[in-house]
């Protein structure tokens, strides 16, 4: 048991098991595909909201001249893929992919914890990040963009904290729960100048590739866009893998409106902080950024497959997390998660119950949604004192 727990934690196995699959899933789609971009159309949308931001043409508009699909995310998200959408395809391709899992991995090595279980962290989500990479996703940055907020605010460094909920947030909205952590400053309202100053200057940025005029335009277009996308996903076959989803798709209630399930979530979300003297907790720190990274992606109708990598790391740390040693109803939740959450795409599960069970009614939100509610459950009744 010892070799294999230190097989686990070796940092070289993990290295290899983080980057090295990634990197093939990619080269996969690039180099042996069919020669076309539509093995890594992610990118391409990506690519071409810089493009459009600079020729200032619309930002949010279908353009199946290029890609299929559309772009969601905002003018701010040009100046980040810009290094990348310079290079030829093949190559900005591979070196996004590459640079998600990069930050993603750093992200997680800042954590306040051991550093095996940091590493255990990433060895558990080691498939989930194959699953992003070789989809060409944005989530893994959007997931370590979440962790920075945390972890610079626990480092008592507020004004990048501010940064980087800001720049999450600009690039797609899942950034704002950033905010989450407020309560653990210890300078508040450094904090919130800081947010106003950041805010303004993500705001101004893109002006100087574009034009003030076409920024602001493109700000105004961005929420009916949302909108529509929050529509669109509701009936997708692919999107709406969260809570909401699952239950109509189990009880087939088609006009289940989704604040009759988001709002009791938020309540559960706002009675975890209740315990105030925990603030300064890391264990009980700990356990808000696990609960916040699955409530971002199990309570958001746009989840896929491929964003589950966000609530899987917030798996990950609440399973490191626990007050050891686990109990058999813990060890239990963490492997239906990695079955049904990690693994429901894989030929781990069998395809009859994938294709007839999992998928059709969005199963895959369940242990995570059950793992959530464990978690608000222990910030509730977890005596940290004695730990």
């Amino acid at each position: 048991m010892q070799k294999l727990k230190a097989f686990f934690t070796n940092p070289y196995v993990i290295l290899f098991l983080w980057f090295v699959p990634s990197l093939l899933a990619v080269v996969k789609g690039v180099y042996f595909g069919d020669g076309t971009t539509a093995n890594y159309n992610n990118y391409i949308i990506y690519k071409h909201n810089f493009l459009n931001v600079i020729h200032q043409h619309p930002l949010f508009g279908p353009e199946p001249q290029f890609y299929f699909d559309l772009n969601h995310y905002g003018p701010v998200f040009a100046l980040v893929i810009a290094p990348f959408a310079l290079l030829p395809n093949h190559i900005g391709v591979i070196l996004w992919t590459m640079f998600n899992a990069w930050i993603l991995y750093q992200a997680v090595m800042m954590l306040p914890m051991k550093r095996e279980h940091c590493l255990l962290i990433l060895f558990i989500n080691a498939n989930s990040m194959v699953g992003s990479s070789g989809n060409v996703e944005v989530n893994p940055l959007i997931t370590a963009l979440i962790i920075f907020s945390y972890v610079f605010i626990k480092r008592k460094q507020d004004f990048w904290a501010a940064l980087v909920i800001i720049l999450g947030t600009a690039i797609k909205l899942y950034g704002i729960v950033g905010l989450a952590f407020f309560f653990f400053s210890e300078n508040k309202l450094k904090f919130i100048l800081s947010l106003f100053f950041w805010s303004a200057v993500c705001f101004v940025l893109p002006m100087l590739i574009s034009s003030p005029a076409y920024i602001i335009k493109t700000y105004q277009d961005w929420y009916p866009d949302l909108v529509a996308k929050n529509a669109a996903n509701v009936v997708s076959n692919r999107a709406d893998r969260c809570v909401m989803g699952m239950i109509t798709k189990i009880f087939g209630l088609k006009h289940l409106s989704n604040l009759i399930v988001l709002l009791p979530a938020l309540l559960l979300l706002g009675v975890s902080y209740l315990r105030n003297k925990f603030w300064q907790n890391t264990q009980y720190q700990l356990l808000l950024l696990a609960s916040v990274l699955i409530f971002t992606v199990i309570y958001s109708t746009g989840s896929e497959p491929p964003t589950y990598i966000i609530a899987f790391i917030g798996v990950g740390i609440w399973f490191m997390n626990l007050n050891r040693p686990a109990t058999v109803f813990e060890w239990f939740l963490f492997i239906f998660a990695l079955l049904i959450t990690s693994f429901s795409n894989s030929d781990v599960i069998p395809k009859f119950i994938r294709v007839n069970y999992i998928l059709p009614y969005a199963l895959i939100a369940l242990p995570c949604l059950i793992i959530w509610l464990t978690t608000i459950y222990e910030m509730l009744t977890r005596d940290f004192d004695k730990e």
